[in-house]
């Protein structure tokens, strides 16, 4: 398959993201003229406005009419390859991890309830055997494997709904539900908590009862929001990283 082109709009674009996510430009600072974006990149300033014009569409700044063109907190951005850039980069992750905790909820309750009537016993072998080597990792202090055993379980779900589009939506996220996970599943508390509540999703799908399966995982996501802000936000707002996440988290 023939690589996609970049334009010199999607060099800009890149240029004045990289200035965001170092920090050198921050959340409601002005950019600079466009005059200046485009002598920078060195492309006319009719590529720099349509730059601006993609940076726009997708939240990530913002325009004051008379003022100029600021940018805005990454919470807000809708681009996911700017997202997730974003959240690789620590930038706002207390945020964009509450936030992707939200979609999860949405999606992966929907599947377990799916799952219950739709599962077969190749389904739940797969699950058992992750829960086992989430086990495994858990007392060998292995984090990576942990994460990897936990988002195939996961996966797993999102197959046994029988749903095709179930596992699409949240493929894509792939790389930012690694890292995210990884990062929660640093502390041996929340390590025994998923395990706990995998084997509780694991038995309400086994059960065959939807509204069990789905209340399953809603459980299991709300220890995951808990367990984000116990353990994770408070060690960040601690060091002064981040500002207070209470309110973010939906319920």
């Amino acid at each position: 398959m023939a690589e996609t082109r970049r334009t010199l709009v999607d060099v800009v674009v890149d240029k004045v993201l990289e200035h965001i996510l170092s920090g050198e430009i921050k959340a409601d600072d002005a950019l600079p003229p466009e005059a200046d974006i485009a002598k920078e990149s060195g492309v006319s300033r009719l590529t720099a406005r349509e730059a601006m014009k993609v940076l726009k569409a997708q939240n990530i700044v913002y325009v004051k009419r008379g003022l100029g063109t600021f940018v805005n907190p990454p919470e807000r951005w809708t681009g996911l390859d700017a997202i997730m850039r974003a959240a690789s980069r620590g930038v706002a992750s207390d945020q964009v991890a509450l936030r992707l905790l939200e979609v999860r909820r949405m999606v992966e309750t929907g599947a377990a309830e799916l799952a219950a009537f739709r599962h077969d016993e190749d389904d739940l072998a797969a699950m058992k055997k992750s829960i086992a080597e989430m086990e495994s990792a858990h007392h060998a202090g292995d984090v990576d494997a942990l994460t990897i055993a936990d988002i195939t379980f996961h996966d797993t779900v999102l197959r046994a709904s029988g749903n095709p589009f179930v596992p699409a939506l949240l493929g894509q996220l792939t790389t930012l539900l690694y890292a995210m996970r990884r990062e929660t599943s640093a502390f041996p508390d929340v390590q025994r908590h998923a395990i706990y509540h995998h084997k509780q999703v694991l038995a309400a799908i086994a059960s065959g009862v939807p509204s069990a399966a789905r209340s399953a995982m809603d459980e299991h996501i709300t220890q995951t929001f808990e367990d984000y802000r116990h353990f994770l936000a408070a060690s960040k707002l601690k060091d002064g990283l981040v500002s207070d996440p209470d309110g973010a988290a939906a319920r």
